[in-house]
């Protein structure tokens, strides 16, 4: 009965919490994305504190300054980089005669129309190429909500604005401060929890330091590899296609397919009034080349690397969670399944060692890497 009473309580608790950290969502969202930026600054932290002139050696204060300015530099140096390559991208696009690429694409939409009706897949067509596009893209894009759109953005900047602002404050502290956060948690821990809860704080910064490691080397291979692939097939605009094509491979399966279609479009956009046969098509096979290599490495190396070795949950694991977080809220759920069930395996693993199943959602964590054993 007192197991019974002590399961229930629990279960009260966790469900108030839920609540309460769903209710405050953003506030929530702020203090964990500054807790990860304030672990991924860790090693910058401390060779600013190794540093001394003389007899001057960096302090806490203005280490988590450095730090952060750190962080404003290479934002500041992706922007340089990435936003001039947009914008002539976009001019380029502005100036396009679509009228006359919808023309020059009249014969392999026709043949390939053809193909359909021979397969029995579509009856005959009654609109021709053009005003089949015409048509896709009047019901894709509709210029009355642009104005909306343009509102809602507007609408949102103060809201970014604040969330910027938050994230900045609280990793400053969070990185001035080390053992903050953890004590924050304790703060609002019963005495008798108090080791339970140190322990699973330092055991989920573990895994998730590892995690989001991972995720920086996965991002910058991806990069190389994709940007150096496309550069060395000739394809225009190579670096920003294969530094978007890192980014949203972050998520999980359906990541790799959107960056392949970017890269088809911008390859295709970046040569516009040219022969489809002799020189797009070649085109478009070689930038899907390109993805279909770099997904091999992905999948083959990083990945398991990454998600099974830094989380310790084997690859069936992974993908079921990433499959329930796509249901429970699309992309945002896939981006963020892996970090919320590993502070779920940690916290099971902290407080219900006892049951089987948990035993077993926890085995592989009980043997770290050799490099994680102290």
């Amino acid at each position: 009965m007192n197991n019974l009473s002590r399961y229930i309580i629990a279960l009260i608790t966790l469900l108030i919490v839920g609540y309460l950290m769903w209710y405050f969502i953003d506030i929530v969202a702020w203090i964990m994305i500054s807790w990860v930026l304030s672990m991924l600054g860790q090693p910058m932290m401390r060779l600013f504190q190794t540093l001394h002139i003389r007899q001057f050696r960096m302090g806490p204060t203005l280490s988590a300054l450095l730090t952060i300015l750190c962080y404003f530099v290479l934002f500041t140096f992706l922007i340089a980089i990435f936003v001039p390559l947009i914008i002539e991208q976009a001019r380029n696009l502005s100036e396009v005669d679509y009228y006359a690429i919808f023309q020059s694409l009249e014969v392999p939409i026709n043949q390939f129309n053809q193909l359909l009706i021979d397969f029995g897949v579509i009856e005959n067509v009654s609109q021709s190429p053009v005003e089949q596009i015409q048509t896709m893209l009047k019901d894709s894009f509709d210029p009355a909500q642009i104005a909306g759109v343009f509102v809602s953005i507007i609408g949102s900047a103060g809201n970014i604005l604040i969330s910027i602002f938050s994230i900045i404050f609280i990793t400053f502290f969070f990185l001035k401060e080390q053992g903050l956060f953890l004590n924050i948690i304790l703060s609002f821990t019963p005495n008798r929890y108090t080791n339970h809860v140190r322990n699973t704080i330092d055991e989920t910064s573990r895994l998730l330091r590892r995690y989001f490691g991972g995720i920086l080397i996965q991002i910058t291979i991806v990069t190389l590899v994709v940007s150096t692939g496309l550069w060395l097939m000739g394809i225009q605009n190579a670096l920003l296609i294969g530094f978007f094509a890192a980014l949203i491979n972050v998520i999980p399966y359906v990541g790799p397919i959107i960056g392949a279609a970017f890269g088809v479009i911008i390859a295709i956009s970046s040569n516009l009034g040219v022969d489809f046969y002799a020189v797009l098509m070649p085109m478009m096979l070689k930038v899907v080349l390109v993805f279909a290599c770099m997904q091999l490495l992905d999948n083959f190396l990083l990945q398991p690397l990454i998600f099974s070795n830094s989380v310790m949950a084997h690859p069936l694991e992974i993908f079921l969670v990433i499959l329930i977080g796509a249901k429970l809220a699309g992309v945002v759920g896939m981006v963020i399944a892996i970090p919320v069930y590993t502070i779920i395996r940690v916290i099971l693993k902290v407080f219900l060692s006892e049951f089987q199943v948990v035993k077993n959602l926890t085995r592989k964590m009980d043997n770290p890497p050799p490099e994680e054993v102290t």
